[in-house]
């Protein structure tokens, strides 16, 4: 017997289901079974009855008026986000402007405003990707975060740049009108960077070809996604989806433009003049960051096309030993609040010296992993405490500096 839709020949013992004129085999069924549920919002059958699948409320501002203004957005973000308020507010200012062209649209009006996509700048732990999970969050708007190092051309090993809008669907249960209206946090886009100013004679799989595929995304376009991660099959049917309304946030660590800023701006020059300039204008090799150009990020390796499809250029700077305190104790979730809760669970009270979380940032910054790396230093200085104390008679625990300095040299 041969399946009457795919033609594959059903071995004794497969399932299958047999008609007046045909059959139909078991792969088949499964497919179709698939496609009825995800047609339906529908779940698998328990007890003899569809479970309706519970969508996640991300609708997203509806209308102009329920967009929050940037100072809004702003001050969302300072709640979570020490510094960076240049990012914040360039950020602030381009997430506004991207909803309202969408929500105030007039397809009456002859002037049609284009999309502004972001691209961040920054040092490795200094709030690129938390700045963007936040806003998404602030909005309630679909998010995903793709990795342009896992990315490939097509027809190579590798995922496919649909992949990413197909990452943002599960985000939205495959409600494709609230996918298009969603958030992309592309990183680490400097990984994916040509190696040299002039094209590649070679075929780079991984890099040119990943920018020159990612350019219709970008800049807006009906992509065709499969129906769950991985790559597109023949078989397989696909999901229109329009990314025209879809904002994209590249981000990357760029390690080493700031020696193109530096060359760009001529401040290698010698002599006391030009000692003189640099002074004035305040540059330091840490604070170049803050004078990059779409210029800069073409010669770090970005080709033209797709630097052209990010307007907004910002960054982020690296992290001071007081930001990182700051980090410590004053968002809504920082460390030192996760640790109380955590130890007030068991009815320990426990109590953070200002110089004991000074030497933590201080260990933070010598590790030079940015925020990210507090909560290592922090586990390491509380571990004792989370083990011994849980089921003790101790109900009160101060951290000061000289018990934080020797939790680290026992590391």
């Amino acid at each position: 017997m041969k399946c009457s839709i795919c033609g594959k020949e059903i071995q004794e013992g497969q399932q299958h289901i047999k008609g007046q004129d045909g059959c139909v085999c078991q792969e088949c069924l499964g497919t179709m079974a698939q496609l009825f549920l995800q047609a339906n919002n529908l779940s698998v059958i328990q007890n003899n009855k569809y479970q309706e699948l519970s969508k996640p409320d991300k609708d997203g501002p509806k209308s102009f008026d329920e967009v929050p203004k940037p100072k809004q957005i702003k001050e969302y973000l300072d709640q979570y986000v020490i510094g960076q308020d240049d990012a914040k507010e360039q950020i602030a200012i381009g997430v506004y402007n991207h909803y309202k062209r969408i929500l105030n649209r007039d397809k009456t009006d002859e002037v049609e405003i284009g999309k502004s996509n972001i691209l961040v700048l920054g040092p490795t732990g200094s709030g690129k990707t938390f700045i963007a999970k936040s806003i998404a969050k602030y909005l309630n708007v679909p998010f995903t975060i793709a990795d342009s190092t896992s990315l490939s051309q097509a027809g190579y090993v590798g995922d496919d740049v649909e992949s990413i809008i197909t990452r943002l669907l599960l985000e939205c249960d495959y409600d494709v009108k609230k996918a298009e209206k969603g958030i992309v946090f592309l990183d680490e886009i400097d990984k994916i960077a040509r190696k040299g100013d002039n094209p590649s004679i070679t075929r780079d799989v991984s890099g040119e070809g990943v920018q020159q595929g990612l350019l219709k995304l970008i800049e807006g376009n009906i992509v065709f996604c499969p129906p769950d991660p991985g790559r597109k099959h023949p078989e397989k049917p696909v999901i229109p989806v329009d990314t025209s309304d879809i904002l994209f946030i590249c981000a990357g660590a760029f390690e080493g433009i700031e020696k193109k800023i530096a060359n760009r701006m001529n401040a290698h020059a010698v002599g006391f003049e030009a000692t003189a300039r640099r002074q004035e204008k305040g540059n330091t090799d840490k604070d170049y960051l803050k004078y990059v150009t779409a210029f800069d990020v073409r010669t770090f390796g970005l080709i033209p096309e797709i630097v052209g499809r990010l307007p907004i250029i910002t960054h982020t700077n690296e992290l001071k030993e007081d930001d990182l305190r700051r980090i410590l104790v004053e968002p809504k979730n920082a460390l030192v609040k996760q640790y109380k809760k955590l130890l007030e669970i068991d009815g320990i009270e426990i109590v953070f010296t200002d110089g004991a979380l000074v030497l933590m940032a201080k260990e933070a910054i010598k590790n030079k992993t940015g925020a990210r790396g507090l909560r290592s230093v922090i586990e390491k200085v509380m571990k004792r405490p989370m083990f011994d104390l849980p089921g003790s008679d101790v109900k009160t625990l101060t951290i000061d500096e000289e018990y934080v300095e020797n939790q680290l040299k026992e590391e």
